[in-house]
């Protein structure tokens, strides 16, 4: 349909391309909701869960933790297991991308809006 054109079939060729990558990003922003992670502290005595969106789902607190004398380091093992998670998160929706951008034929680093 575009032969003969020249250019004007490689610029059809290249919007073609982008509205393709436009639909992927916009499925890969959908899946990132559903796709989780998770992160712990203590050697799993507090684990969190989160999308790769790096929404807190859940928090798993092992009862042995609970002791009136050691409050101030439960909340550090949350702290932590809650930045391990989102840290995590952060690792796959990278991964997805790099995913998504090499199957298009772009650099594996290039920085795309997350």
């Amino acid at each position: 349909m575009l032969k003969g054109l020249g250019a004007m079939g490689d610029m059809g060729k290249m919007m073609k391309a982008a509205q393709e990558m436009q639909g992927k990003m916009a499925q890969l922003q959908e899946d990132m909701h559903s796709i989780m992670v998770e992160g712990e502290a203590g050697a799993g005595l507090v684990k969190a869960t989160c999308t790769a969106k790096g929404e807190l789902k859940s928090l798993d607190i092992d009862p042995s933790i609970f002791n009136g004398d050691d409050k101030e380091v439960v909340e550090d093992l949350i702290l932590a297991a809650i930045k391990d998670a989102q840290g995590k998160a952060t690792e796959r929706a990278q991964k997805e991308m790099s995913k998504l951008t090499e199957g298009m034929g772009l650099p594996a680093d290039m920085k795309l809006p997350f």
